[in-house]
């Protein structure tokens, strides 16, 4: 059986400009990287949609998921497949996803490209360095970092309390051992001594600056006012008081453009911006959205995870602020994530599905099941799902995308399209801004988890009275927390109800706009597995990537 990246090397591809043509792009409308990779200009959304385009932005479809087992239930697959189903019933489609971090290649999960008949191409760059953007994210956030220590060693003029600097570097890599560290040893000439940290470049602020950035004067404002530390009498230090502002944008102003790349089917596909569900709001960039929406008549993206992280933080974050109104949530199924979560039993994997189920149409938006067929699965099962999620009286079909491509999720394509062209979505976020941070936590937490109650360690009720003290009592809430579990317990499975959350921390993303609530033994730097996927790596002789083992 082939593998996944024999599948894509063997597929020829069309030269990005061919890909561009499809989107009605001409030549001059692309920045080239190689023959298969282009930006796009932040122009092109200035401009009005090609000749003999609908009028008004395409229809939008959030792919998301039930509760997800270790291995994941094939959510990217989904997405590409839904794309390449939708252009194969004659409506020109384009996929939104999120550029893979080198920390779940490297560590459990391997690529985020998709799999089987369903990728995005070329893998191996976009697996890899692709064009740069997450490295320029950790550039950035490195030179703050580094802009931070250079100030306390020469002067400290903004007289920054060291105990309380909440800026942190980045590695886009899992690295348990950099998660709390002393910095500044040595003497002297090497720096004010301090605790510091690594977080994983995905749950960076920056990579959510530039994921919800409008445009690149909107970048600049944001990046102006990350909050990176406080005095001693605890008034809060913003990035242009450090002067570093300038030069941090310099390093995103090729990276905020929105990358092109096409799937095995010629879909045309924007992979861009890489934030982390659990530990970040967990969705591609805001301007490769609106970007597809503009030139294409569907436009497919997913959300990280189950649906109560990076789907309600899509809802609640990403559309609330960048006026995004999807028109349908598919919501990926597998037989062995209702097997793995307790089954039909009471309380189990079905369950599990429902509340996902019930939660999206929270939002006003309206579901529908994907069903995604893995290898040894029996119909008798498959028939058996389908059947429950149809008695719930919702759409549901059977996906082989992963085996037949676009052809083989024609049928989900069908549904959406009947869904989302019958106009009966009604978006509207969760919450109102103007309730306080505690408020927005336990409406999460009662509405999209079913908890009884929210307990807050001191750290986190501290943060929470400063942030609302400071006038940023208005933001969306980022929940960080495990997502194998609606809990903030990973192991408590199926569809629980009356937990406790413990929130444990609180951090202000004053750039990004919004508050980062953390529950549970979340951690915002991965560690690698007993047995990391970096050890199945293969290269040949000459340097061609063999996949994984």
């Amino acid at each position: 059986m082939p593998t996944d990246l024999q599948i894509e090397q063997s597929v020829t591809k069309l030269p990005i400009g061919a890909i561009a043509a499809k989107l009605g792009l001409g030549e001059v409308d692309v920045l080239p990287y190689g023959r298969f990779i282009a930006k796009l200009p932040l122009e092109l959304l200035k401009r009005k949609p090609p000749p003999g385009r609908r009028k008004g932005p395409g229809r939008l479809v959030l792919v998301t998921a039930m509760t997800p087992t270790p291995s994941g239930e094939g959510k990217t697959t989904i997405t590409i497949g839904l794309g390449d189903a939708l252009n194969y019933l004659g409506k020109l489609s384009s996929v939104c996803l999120r550029e893979p971090s080198l920390g779940p290649y490297f560590g459990i999960k391997g690529g985020g490209t998709g799999g089987g008949m369903s990728q995005v191409t070329p893998a191996e760059d976009i697996n890899m360095h692709f064009t740069g953007d997450i490295g320029s994210v950790g550039k950035a956030t490195n030179l703050l970092a580094a802009l931070i220590d250079n100030h306390l060693h020469h002067s400290n003029r903004l007289r920054l309390d060291q105990r309380r600097i909440s800026w942190r570097r980045t590695l886009d890599l899992n690295d348990r051992a950099l998660r709390h560290i002393v910095i500044g040893l040595g003497g002297p000439q090497d720096g004010v001594p301090r605790n510091d940290g690594f977080l994983i470049t995905p749950a960076s602020e920056v990579m959510a600056i530039l994921c919800l950035a409008s445009d690149f004067r909107d970048l600049r404002q944001r990046v102006r006012r990350i909050i990176f530390g406080y005095t001693r009498d605890l008034e809060p230090v913003t990035c242009d008081k450090l002067k570093a502002d300038a030069a941090m944008v310099v390093l995103l102003r090729d990276a905020i453009h929105p990358n092109l790349v096409q799937t095995l089917e010629a879909t045309p596909a924007f992979v861009h911006g890489g934030p982390f569900a659990n530990i970040a709001h967990g969705c591609s960039s805001s301007l490769a959205t609106r970007m597809s929406l503009m030139l294409s008549e569907y436009t497919v993206t997913e959300a990280g995870f189950g649906a109560d992280l990076g789907g309600e933080k899509y809802f609640d974050i990403k559309c609330r602020l960048s006026g995004l109104k999807p028109d349908v949530a598919v919501v990926v199924a597998t037989v062995k994530a209702v097997e793995y979560h307790g089954g039909y039993s009471r309380g189990g994997g079905l369950d599990n599905l429902k509340r996902h189920l019930e939660n999206i149409r929270k939002f006003k938006v309206v579901p529908v099941v994907a069903i995604n067929k893995f290898p040894g699965d029996s119909e008798r099962d498959l028939r058996k799902l389908q059947k429950a999620v149809e008695d719930l009286g919702v759409g549901c079909a059977v996906s082989e995308m992963h085996a037949r491509g676009g052809r083989g999720g024609s049928r989900l394509a069908e549904l959406v399209v009947a869904v989302a062209e019958n106009g009966g979505a009604r978006f509207r976020p969760l919450y109102r801004l103007d309730t306080g941070i505690r408020e927005k936590i336990e409406t999460i937490a009662r509405e999209i988890y079913r908890a009884r109650k929210v307990h807050y360690e001191r750290p986190a009720v501290e943060m929470i009275d400063a942030v609302e003290s400071l006038g940023f009592g208005g933001l969306p809430v980022c929940m960080a927390k495990t997502q194998m579990s609606f809990s903030d317990n990973p192991k408590l499975r199926g569809a629980p109800e009356g937990f406790e959350i413990t929130v444990n921390a609180v951090t202000l993303s004053a750039g990004a706009g919004f508050v980062v609530a953390q529950a549970g033994n979340i951690v915002i730097m991965p560690g690698l597995p007993r047995v990391p996927a970096a050890e199945r790596v293969k290269i040949d002789e000459e340097g061609n990537l063999l996949g994984m083992a």
